[in-house]
């Protein structure tokens, strides 16, 4: 029977569970929500209700005409990440960190602390509060996913010398950054992001190397890209790559976080490729997740905009009822998609897959590093001007930029998290 550990998660938003689902493998019993699960105390669940609620309203204040935005504004200074340069000695407790020691100190967490003490398995979690809370009642094995390319101190505890917490980081930036907040060396592992196996496939990438193979002719018609590397594609590409392959209409796929905070910019989009839509010259996935109010949002959209008969065809619109069920469906979707358009989330970390990441406007400070991070390895593109998305598409393709902006994020971005992080827990 494989080792197993208690995998830990929160439902704020969809970063934190989709770092955690491709460790379902190894997941004892069940992936825990920490906000959620049936075996917190429903005075745990309202405290923790009353933080997502903030956190939605937060994600969608924009949306709120004038005040909105400096709402926002203010919301982001409170929860900014300082520059990395110069570096310096960080370690000094936030008042975030204070607070957050005392809540636990009083009995935050207690019920789903209890829980995880009914049996004694390494903890790997990927959100902060369940590590804070377990390195403080005592857990020795406590594995902290980082789900950004840089943090707020806030994930680190008051005294991180003296933590039993090893923080497995998705890059070398939060490295840098977990050193300056005063966390050992020794206790920080660059993994890299768990992503799903069901999109890498194993040690060599199969999958990976298929989808990518297919994506890069979609993405260069005109052989602007290839006609330059085709020695290298085939070298890495193998039996998979064929240049003489004619390329298919583009996939798009459109997400939206889990506060459903953008959806005026998915009917944006698909209003500006309608014609295409309609003569099944693209393909857009919207991806609404778990959010029902939102497919139907879509679905009226689409209505309005008189593309009904493109829904099932060129058009989808995906909804599942569960998180479970939606990242299933998303992993099996993305190994059809040719370009990733969402705000720089998690899911920069997709770029690994060797898929273009096209970046809508970041919401929060570790989305403006996440951004940052995509364009230093240059696996990402900012979106343009929305009454020009049709036009500026066009132009991509014929120059073959997302063709180099896929094998640039295959080649840079790292793509075995999942793996490195099953050996390093269980010594293998």
């Amino acid at each position: 029977m494989r080792r197993k550990a208690w995998v830990v998660s929160a439902d704020m938003g969809y970063g934190h569970q989709r770092a955690a689902y491709p460790l379902k493998d190894i997941a004892y019993d069940r992936i825990v929500n920490a906000n959620s699960d049936k075996s917190l105390s429903e005075k745990e669940k309202k405290v923790w209700a009353k933080a997502r609620s903030y956190y939605e309203f937060i994600s969608n204040i924009n949306d709120i005409p004038f005040i909105g935005p400096l709402i926002f504004k203010v919301y982001h200074y409170f929860q900014d990440i300082t520059p990395i340069y110069p570096m310096r000695d960080e370690s000094k407790p936030s008042a975030s960190v204070i607070y957050l020691h005392r809540r636990i100190r009083k009995g935050f967490c207690t019920s789903l602390i209890n829980h995880l003490k009914e049996k004694e398995l390494p903890l790997i979690t990927t959100f902060y509060i369940p590590a804070i809370a377990a390195d403080f009642h005592g857990f020795k094995s406590i594995y902290c996913v980082v789900t950004d390319t840089d943090i707020n101190r806030i994930w680190v505890p008051k005294n991180p010398k003296k933590s039993n917490i090893t923080y497995l980081a998705p890059c070398s930036s939060v490295y840098k950054r977990l050193i300056s907040y005063g966390v050992p060396h020794n206790k920080i592992i660059i993994t890299g992001f768990p992503l799903p196996k069901e999109n890498i496939g194993g040690k060599h990438s199969p999958i990976t190397r298929g989808a990518l193979a297919r994506r890069i002719l979609n993405l260069d018609p005109k052989k602007k890209f290839v006609g330059h590397h085709e020695d290298s594609l085939k070298r890495e590409l193998g039996k998979h790559f064929n240049a003489g392959k004619k390329p298919e209409p583009i996939t798009i796929m459109f997400t939206l976080g889990g506060a459903g905070a953008q959806k005026k910019l998915g009917v944006k989009i698909i209003k500006r490729f309608k014609n295409k839509l309609i003569n099944d010259k693209i393909r857009i996935y919207l991806v609404a997740g778990t959010r029902m109010d939102l497919k139907q949002f879509f679905l009226e959209k689409i209505k309005q905009f008189g593309l009904t008969g493109a829904l099932g065809k060129s058009l989808f619109v995906i909804c599942e009822l569960s998180k479970k069920d939606y990242f299933a469906k998303f992993n099996e979707i993305i190994n059809q998609t040719d370009i990733l358009w969402t705000k720089p989330s998690e899911l920069t970390f997709y770029s690994a897959l060797g898929i273009p990441i096209v970046m809508t406007p970041p919401l929060g400070s570790h989305e403006y590093r996440n951004k940052r991070w995509l364009l230093d390895i240059g696996a990402g593109i900012e979106q343009e001007e929305t009454l020009r998305f049709s036009e500026w598409l066009d132009d991509l393709l014929e120059e073959g930029v997302l063709a180099r902006k896929a094998w640039l994020g295959y080649l840079n971005a790292p793509r075995m998290g999942t793996y490195n992080i099953e050996r390093l827990v269980f010594d293998e």
